[in-house]
């Protein structure tokens, strides 16, 4: 096991320490095994420092769960806002969510270990939850703002549909880019991902998928 070098930091910056230790010990000996004794030695700390910051192993288990999920919806929203239109930002939301670091085999790892909390703990629905919500607005807010700079009328009903519409795609084009890589060529999958949410928006051929107009 490789223990985390552990320095005098902020209590921010100590604390996400943690969650750090906390995810590597999980993808390695899975939520069951990742002991609180093994997280304070893979951080390089004593177990009295992690009580400090969390009350109980739940806590830091739900820290770090919170920590992967946001993660996945901050690089999508990062890679959108690089974009000169709503067209591109769109268009670079969904490609991040189907590429490398989204689709990432230890992110998929971690995420199935918590998944199997989110029937049996309230606290890990709850965050599921938030996350979900959230990914949910950034997606309908990129999508109305194409629609209006493609001068189309979109109700906020409409675009709350589509916005499940497109999360749910996205959902399982990233499942397969991160079980099964390999079976794709370079740019197969994001392409596919934008010629089928051009499909599922009634757009026309390339209005998304194609780089330039």
């Amino acid at each position: 096991m490789n223990r985390r070098t552990y320095h005098r930091a902020s209590e921010a910056e100590r604390r996400e320490d943690l969650i750090a230790a906390t995810l590597d010990c999980i993808a390695e000996f899975g939520i069951q095994g990742a002991t609180v004794r093994q997280i304070a030695m893979r951080a390089g700390v004593t177990g009295g420092l992690i009580r400090h910051y969390f009350s109980s192993k739940d806590q830091m288990l739900q820290a770090a769960y919170r920590k992967v999920m946001a993660g996945m919806t901050e690089a999508a929203v990062a890679a959108a806002i690089e974009g000169e239109t709503a067209r591109s930002r769109l268009r670079r939301f969904i490609v991040a969510n189907v590429t490398p670091p989204v689709t990432d085999p230890r992110t998929l790892s971690l995420w199935a270990a918590f998944i199997s909390h989110i029937q049996i703990d309230q606290s890990f629905a709850a965050i599921h939850r938030e996350n979900y919500l959230s990914f949910l607005e950034a997606l309908e807010t990129l999508l109305s703002a194409f629609f209006v700079e493609e001068k189309r009328a979109l109700s906020p009903a409409q675009c709350r549909t589509y916005a499940i519409g497109v999360n749910a795609l996205v959902d399982g084009l990233w499942l397969e880019g991160t079980l099964a890589a390999d079976t794709f060529a370079e740019h197969e999958l994001a392409e596919n991902a934008l010629i089928s949410v051009e499909a599922l928006l009634r757009l026309q051929p390339g209005e998304l998928s194609a780089e330039q107009r």
